[in-house]
């Protein structure tokens, strides 16, 4: 019994591996500049865009089937246009500051009929204060004295 237990445990193990090895055996074609991005303090109800470049390292071109962000405040935009072999091709994202504190946001690239990358943004939102600074009477002083 033991031994047909521990074939079915190795046989279940050994179908996963293989399952995961067919899957991710299609080589990379894009590589990113960079796959993360902090856009530090952030004022409040100020937008924000950062530019990620797409490289197309195969021999054939890539379409950017979609671009999906994680949630309704990150907006990415990119060209539907292939990417030839060797060019470069970028996707803004933006992110809506209107929610204080911090944040990080990922980004979902689809490619290739079923390949994806990941991207990331963060930062931290500060809550601008509601009325302007109040008047530097000081400034009137000094000019009385001259």
């Amino acid at each position: 019994m033991k031994s047909v237990i521990f074939f079915l445990v190795v046989s279940t193990l050994s179908g996963n591996i293989w399952a995961q090895t067919t899957v991710n055996s299609r080589p990379e074609t894009i590589a990113l500049r960079e796959t993360s991005h902090s856009f530090g303090r952030i004022p409040q109800g100020k937008p924000v865009t950062h530019v990620f470049e797409v490289t197309n390292t195969g021999k054939e071109p890539v379409v950017l089937e979609n671009v999906q962000a994680s949630c309704g405040c990150t907006t990415p935009e990119w060209s539907r246009d292939p990417i030839a072999p060797g060019t470069t091709s970028k996707i803004t994202v933006g992110y809506n500051a209107a929610s204080e504190g911090s944040f990080e946001k990922s980004i979902t690239i689809f490619y290739n009929k079923g390949q994806m990358k990941m991207l990331t943004i963060k930062g931290e939102v500060w809550k601008t204060p509601d009325q302007p600074a109040p008047k530097n009477t000081s400034i009137a002083i000094f000019k009385n004295l001259n």
